[in-house]
């Protein structure tokens, strides 16, 4: 199934991750064949055996080989239990994930709804903020965007974004950002407050994902107050 790379290079969107292969083919054909895979074995099998089928997949240094995995088990998301989330946030500290896409794919598809169908669970994420892994750090943030989106759970959503502020990782800065951006589609008023107490100690990646979307104007007055004060 794979392609040449032609006009479109995957990899120019990923810097850093260590050993990443793209078979490049396309999103369409990934979800086909996990759609056929799902079709061959939905009766015989449970979460647990996709699990099981997935894990594999996860490892393997392709991208494309990775999404099979995540868009197989995520077929099976009726039989999603409170127990897989530990088994998920192991994929990612274990670097299965491996790069942004896999693991948004994970939050997105997997975590995302085990949280909206279990909410006590999404507390968890604040203790994800610390762990050392980039990836369960990322997911921290981004397995509650749905909930932001929402706005639902906000107080918690900003704890997290809060916590992850002093994070190094440019993939953190942005995860966050969005995040921020998300809250802001339900309460705009509260973002803004939240960006001009916190604007210094956020990183300036984070406010400007978090404010693209206002008009202009406000963007530009938020990007000056945002602004640290240099030091004397």
């Amino acid at each position: 199934m794979a392609r040449p790379v032609g006009d479109f290079d995957p990899s120019r969107y990923f810097r850093g991750e260590v050993d990443l292969g793209f078979y490049n083919v396309g999103t369409p054909a990934v979800r086909d064949l996990a759609r056929a895979v799902y079709a061959a074995n939905r009766h015989q099998w449970s979460v647990h055996e996709a699990m099981e089928f997935a894990e594999p997949l996860l490892r393997d240094r392709y991208l494309d080989v990775k999404m099979v995995g995540v868009e197989v088990v995520r077929r099976f998301h009726r039989d999603f239990s409170r127990g897989l989330l530990n088994a998920w946030k192991r994929w990612l500290a274990l670097g299965y994930s491996a790069n942004w896409a896999t693991t948004d794919a994970i939050c997105g598809e997997l975590i995302g709804p085990l949280l909206n169908a279990h909410t006590d669970l999404a507390e968890r994420m604040r203790g994800w903020t610390r762990h050392r892994s980039l990836w369960v750090r990322r997911a921290a943030a981004v397995s509650l965007v749905a909930f932001a989106r929402r706005g639902r759970s906000l107080d918690l959503v900003y704890a997290v974004a809060r916590a992850l502020h002093p994070d190094r990782e440019d993939l953190i800065h942005k995860a966050v950002g969005w995040l921020l951006r998300e809250a802001g589609k339900t309460d705009s008023r509260r973002l803004e407050r939240y960006l001009k107490q916190h604007g210094p100690s956020i990183p300036r990646t984070s406010v400007r994902y978090a404010i693209e979307r206002m008009p202009p104007a406000r963007r530009r007055r938020l990007l000056i107050v945002t602004r640290a004060v240099p030091s004397a």
